[in-house]
């Protein structure tokens, strides 16, 4: 059994606010009858809820992909900076999505969002090895001993331990960094412990994902395949 409000935000009708509104406008039934009261208890399995006579399906597991814009934090709450919850359209922002890791206010790309726990711990744990793909612009250029140094595991200046990584050469002053965990502002530091700051970082790849022709600053939802493909 849930609440009834709870119920029609996660269907996806609207916040907490414009759910209490719709009720009290008499536009969503329950088994036919007209019912206004956001506390009424139901069950999704047996009750049939209703907005303008189409019927709501409660819960549904949503993953988003966005191309983050560099001067957002990737936090869903921030007292003094812009988050990337604001880059979310009106109705995606009462779903209970939550940011997929991190990255930092500079960094661009690929970004995912879910409301599915699971999911999100999945993504993000070590343990499991997801691996993400970051292009750089760097001072320096990459050399054999650096590539090397990746494979091994780099230590970084505070005695970090980081997991094995894959540094390719681009050329000069670019590289391809590949990751499986995500530890604080990380693939910046490891090319610094290499003498290499990173002037410019964009995620383009995560797990089977890539960006693709996303344009910066939008989002796609992903397909139940997509989502599927996450788990494997």
């Amino acid at each position: 059994m849930e609440r009834l409000d709870k119920f029609l935000c996660d269907s996806g009708v609207g916040t907490r606010s414009q759910v209490k509104a719709i009720l009290k406008s008499g536009r969503v039934a329950v088994d036919g009858k007209t019912e206004k009261d956001s506390t009424r208890k139901i069950d999704p399995k047996t009750n049939a809820v209703t907005l303008d006579g189409e019927v709501l399906g409660g819960y549904r597991r949503i993953v988003v992909m966005m191309n983050k814009p560099a001067g957002f934090v990737t936090a869903t709450e921030d007292k003094s900076e812009r988050t990337v919850m604001e880059l979310l359209p009106e109705e995606m922002r009462h779903l209970d999505l939550k940011p997929v890791g991190r990255l930092d206010k500079a960094t661009e790309g690929l970004l995912l969002f879910t409301n599915d726990g699971d999911l999100l711990h999945r993504l993000i744990s070590p343990r499991k090895e997801v691996s993400k793909v970051y292009y750089a612009k760097h001072e320096g250029t990459a050399e054999e001993a650096d590539v090397s140094a990746f494979a091994e595991g780099i230590t970084l200046r505070d005695g970090t331990r980081c997991l094995p990584a894959k540094l390719e050469p681009l050329g000069p002053g670019e590289s391809l960094i590949t990751v499986c965990e995500g530890k604080y502002h990380q693939v910046r530091r490891m090319m610094a412990s290499r003498n290499m700051t990173v002037l410019y970082l964009e995620r383009r790849e995560e797990g089977p994902l890539t960006l693709g022709d996303l344009p910066r600053g939008q989002l796609r939802e992903l397909s139940e395949a997509e989502i599927r493909s996450l788990e494997s």
